[in-house]
């Protein structure tokens, strides 16, 4: 079986032979955060697949991110070269959760959390503790945390 790693070591020279700069770069940058994560602890560590997830989430969300900032500093190649890479990288992610299925995992949790005594503030950390472990990288904390916020207000 291979895991998600050795995929990207595989595509990134699949890209090198194919002089294809952008996929490269990008796969290059992304293994280089797994090694670091892998080296972080007090000893060094194979990431698992859900592990090597949520470094190329994080890495996705930096691209996001920092393409907006260069959209709204009025550099539009960089946040067209920044939106790229997260495209590239989006293509290693789980499929994201449509909103209709986000708000069903979370008015379930909601129901749970309120099953076993969680109300008002305290509601919204049980609430996203169950949620966590079902959305496992299909959608981001913020979007997750703005949807149980809404759902505990209204």
């Amino acid at each position: 079986m291979t895991t998600l790693k050795s995929k990207l070591h595989d595509d990134l020279n699949t890209a090198i032979k194919e002089r294809d700069e952008l996929r490269s770069a990008t796969l290059r940058l992304t293994l280089a955060a797994i090694t670091k994560e892998e080296v972080a602890g007090k000893e060094k560590r194979e990431l698992s697949d859900d592990e090597v997830i949520k470094v190329i989430a994080r890495e996705a969300k930096k691209r996001r991110e920092a393409a907006e900032a260069f959209a709204q500093g009025g550099r539009p190649e960089a946040a067209e070269r920044e939106k790229a890479e997260g495209e590239v990288l989006a293509a290693y992610l789980p499929k994201q959760l449509s909103d209709d299925e986000l708000n069903a995992i979370v008015a379930e949790a909601i129901e749970e959390a309120r099953a076993a005594g969680a109300e008002g503030p305290r509601a919204m950390g049980a609430v996203m503790k169950i949620v966590g472990p079902r959305i496992a990288g299909r959608a981001e904390g913020g979007r997750v945390a703005a949807v149980v916020k809404k759902m505990l207000a209204g």
